[in-house]
C-alpha cells in the first residue's frame, strides 16, 4: 500500500515537473497561464482591489455629477454616465464573468463528457437515444430559454450558470462520443473486457485518459462562450440586477454614448439606409454566435 502511494506521488510530481517544462519552451502557453493566474486574482481580491463600490457616484465641487469623464488619477477608466467609477465596475464584474465561465464550464463538460462516454461505449439502441435527446435539446434557442427560466425562476447568475449547463453539454458530448465510437474498438479495450474488467471500469480507466485532451480543449471553449452568454443575459436585461456584471457596464457606458453619435455626427454623415443595413448585420452576426 505504502509503495503504491509513492509511486502515486511520483507520478504526480513527474507531470507537474513535465508541464512546467512544456511552459518553458511554449511562451504563447506561459502568457496564457500568466494573464489566466491574473484574472483569477482579480476576481479573488475584487472587492480589496476595487476602490469605489458599484453603484456609488461622484460629485465635483460644485455638486453636480460627474458624467462621462475622461480618465484621471481619481477615475483610471473615466465615469459612466451616471457617475459611477468604470474601473470599479470593470474589477467587481471580473468576478461573476470568471464565476460563471468556470462554474458553467465544468458542469457542461462533466455532464457531456458522461454522456459522450456512454453513447459511444455501449452503442446500439444506448447511442440512438442519447443522440435523439441530444438533437431535442440543439433545438431549444438559448435567450428565449433563459427569458423563460428567468420569469419562472427569480432573476440571478445560478439562473445563467443553469442555463449554459442545460443547453451546452450538447456538444462536448457528440465530440466525445465520436472520439469514443473509435477508442472503444480498440485491442486494448477488447483485452481488457477479455481481463475481466467491467463496464464501468473500461470507460473510466481505459477510455477517459485518452478523451481528456479534447474535454480540456471543449473546457476552455465553454468558459469563453459562458462568460459570453452571461454578458448577453445581462445585457437583454434577464441577469441578477444586484450583481455587478461587465454587461452591465458596457450597458450604462456605451449607450449615452452611442446615443451622441447617433444624434450627432453619424446622422449627417451616414444615410439612414446604411444604418439601418449596419444595424442588421450586428444583431445578425450577434444571434448566430449565440
Amino acid at each position: 500500500m505504502n509503495i503504491a502511494a509513492l509511486n502515486k506521488k511520483g507520478n504526480s510530481k513527474s507531470v507537474i515537473r513535465l508541464f512546467l517544462k512544456n511552459l518553458r519552451y511554449d511562451k504563447l502557453a506561459l502568457i496564457g497561464v500568466v494573464l489566466l493566474i491574473f484574472f483569477i486574482g482579480v476576481a479573488a481580491f475584487s472587492d480589496g482591489i476595487a476602490p469605489h463600490g458599484p453603484r456609488d457616484r461622484h460629485y465635483d465641487e460644485e455638486g453636480s455629477i460627474r458624467r462621462l469623464e475622461p480618465p484621471s488619477a481619481a477615475h483610471p477608466f473615466g465615469t459612466t454616465d451616471v457617475g459611477r467609477d468604470v474601473f470599479s465596475q470593470v474589477i467587481l464584474g471580473t468576478k461573476t464573468a470568471l464565476t460563471v465561465g468556470l462554474l458553467a464550464a465544468l458542469l457542461v463538460t462533466v455532464v457531456g463528457s458522461i454522456v459522450g462516454i456512454v453513447a459511444g461505449f455501449y452503442g446500439g439502441w444506448i447511442d440512438t437515444v442519447i443522440m435523439r435527446v441530444v438533437d431535442f435539446f440543439y433545438a431549444i434557442p438559448f435567450i428565449p430559454f433563459v427569458i423563460v427560466l428567468s420569469a419562472v425562476l427569480k432573476p440571478s447568475i445560478w439562473n445563467v450558470i443553469l442555463a449554459v449547463s442545460l443547453l451546452s453539454w450538447r456538444t462536448v458530448a457528440r465530440l466525445v462520443r465520436s472520439q469514443v465510437l473509435s477508442i472503444a474498438k480498440r485491442p486494448y479495450i477488447k483485452a481488457g473486457r477479455v481481463a475481466g474488467a467491467g463496464n464501468l471500469r473500461l470507460m473510466f480507466k481505459y477510455i477517459l485518459p485518452n478523451v481528456i485532451p479534447l474535454i480540456l480543449l471543449e473546457m476552455a471553449f465553454m468558459v469563453n462562450w459562458a462568460i459570453a452568454a452571461e454578458a448577453s443575459i445581462a445585457f437583454l436585461g434577464f441577469g441578477d440586477p444586484s450583481v455587478p456584471s461587465w454587461a452591465k457596464f458596457f450597458i450604462l457606458y456605451s449607450v449615452p454614448v452611442t446615443r451622441g453619435l447617433h444624434g450627432g455626427g453619424l446622422q449627417h454623415r451616414v444615410s439612414p439606409s446604411s444604418c439601418c443595413f449596419c444595424r442588421y448585420s450586428l444583431w445578425q452576426e450577434h444571434w448566430k454566435r449565440l
